[in-house]
Order: C-alpha cells, then structure tokens, then sequence
C-alpha cells in the first residue's frame, strides 16, 4: 500500500500524529517519503478531513526536532556513522551521494541546511550531516527552524488550496458544461444565420424569364 493510501485509511485524529512521525524520522536522516505524507495530509484536508493548520504546524514540529535529533546524531557519531549507514542504505547514504551532499554543506553553510529541506536527498542528510561537521548550533538552528516553517507551511497551505479549487471546479462542471453547450448552440445558430443572410440578400427577385429588362428595351426604342 502506498504511504498516500495508507494515511487516507488511517483516522483523521492520528494524521497529525503520522504525519510529525513520519517527517521527524526523515529528517533524522531514515529515508521516508515524509513529503508525500505531508502532501496527501494536505489533501485530505482540503476534503475537511483533517485541520490543514494542525496539518502544517505538525509537520513543522516534526521537521525541526527531527533535525536537531538527526544533528546531535551526526556530531556524535561523526562521519564514520555515515560509512555505516551507506552499508546498509547504498541508494541514499552512498559515497557518491554522501560526497555531493558534503561538498554543497562546505559551499554554502547554513543555506545548505535551509534550502536542503526543500531537496529530497539534502532533507535526509541536513541534521546528522551539519553535525558530523561541526557546524555551529545556532546556525544550524536558525537554517533549520525557517526552512521547516516555510517547507511544511508552504506545502500544506499550496496543496490545501490547490485541492480547495480543484474541487470547487470539479463540483461546478456540470454547470459549466450546461453554459458551454448553450453557448456553443447559440454561437453555430446565429453563424448559420449570418451565412444564409450573406448568400440570399433580401430585395425582389429578378424575373427569370427575363421580363424586367424587356419593359426598359421597349421604352427606349419609343
């Protein structure tokens, strides 16, 4: 069953609950779809399933702790635990992928941390990477705390909206469908009109045995 799936079955008391879960273990650097949990979350609330600010704020809270959690991982078990973890997870903690994510921290600092949560693998490796690093902690928590506010905020709020309208329309089809076709009606009648008018000009007909110009011969030749 996939992670969408599976929250839409699940009680709308525990999606919140689910959702800070799911977000907060991905941020501790386990690889967890914790933004297609955010995503389907969203969208049930845009059905009124579920509150899209308790939705929002949860996964804010999840991504912050998680992320401090995952960066007080990191400084402790420095980079020998991220040999470990590509050992047992050679698709996301992998050397090419660990090299990448190490040289983008280097670069950038905490922007790194801020822009990483909007990146699938940087979400992953932001907490426990800025740690094994040594980057200070108000740093790393000023990067942390706005990129979680925006990311999950941003999200909820764009998908919650996005679903509102989305099904607004969807209600209001048959409506649009019914002015559409009377519009359409409407439109090719007065063009079938318009176009007969142009090939039979109103005015009297010419007399088609020729009678109407015989009458103006005849005067002149008197």
């Amino acid at each position: 069953m996939h992670i969408d799936a599976w929250i839409e079955s699940v009680p709308p008391g525990a999606v919140y609950a689910l959702v800070a879960l799911i977000i907060g273990v991905e941020s501790l650097g386990i690889p967890l779809p914790g933004e297609i949990a955010l995503v389907s979350a969203s969208l049930l609330a845009s059905h009124g399933t579920v509150n899209p600010v308790l939705v929002g704020l949860c996964a804010t809270l999840g991504a912050i702790v998680g992320d401090s959690i995952g960066y007080a991982i990191g400084r402790k078990g420095g980079k020998p635990l991220f040999e470990r973890l590509g050992q047992r997870f050679p698709k996301h903690f992998g050397p090419g992928q660990l090299a990448s994510a190490e040289r983008s921290f280097q670069r950038w600092g905490m922007w790194a941390v801020f822009f990483g949560r909007f990146v699938a693998l940087l979400r992953i490796f932001a907490g426990p990477l800025s740690g094994a690093l040594r980057m200070p902690y108000w740093k790393f928590l000023i990067a942390n705390v706005l990129g979680g506010v925006i990311w999950a905020g941003g999200t909820t709020a764009g998908v919650y909206y996005l679903g509102v309208v989305a099904e607004d329309w969807l209600k209001r089809f048959s409506w649009l469908g019914l002015i559409l076709a009377v519009c359409l009606g409407a439109g090719s009648f007065l063009l079938m009109r318009w176009r007969a008018s142009r090939a039979h000009p109103a005015g009297p007909d010419p007399d088609p045995e020729g009678g109407a110009e015989a009458e103006p011969v005849a005067a002149a030749t008197e």
